[in-house]
């Protein structure tokens, strides 16, 4: 079997009483189930079926996650009033603002 690439979560629905598999580059698809492991086969399945179908209609598939390059790089936009603080901060802890930024990042 082919390793599957895509990025899949599963969770509890308090709603509908049920697991609820989604893949987060397929926001639209979701698949319900009493059992757990059964809702990641059946949005594992889905997806299969749907990129499929894309593929044949010569739709343009959404590109995985991880198979996605990544620079290591965003920007961040905020306040003034923020940026001064934060820069504060990183200086009182002696770390650049990069990594305090980072370690907040991470919680």
């Amino acid at each position: 079997m082919v390793a599957d690439p895509y990025t899949y979560r599963i969770g509890w629905s308090a709603e509908d009483a049920e697991f609820i598999g989604t893949c987060v580059e397929f926001p639209s698809l979701s698949w319900l189930d009493e059992d757990e492991e059964a809702a990641f086969r059946g949005i594992r399945k889905l997806v299969r079926e749907t990129v499929a179908d894309m593929t044949a209609a010569g739709e343009a598939v959404p590109q995985p996650i991880s198979l996605r390059p990544f620079s290591g790089k965003f920007q961040v936009r905020t306040t003034p009033e923020i940026h001064r603080r934060l820069t504060i901060e990183a200086a009182e802890a002696q770390v650049s603002l990069n990594r305090l930024v980072n370690s907040k990042l991470l919680g």
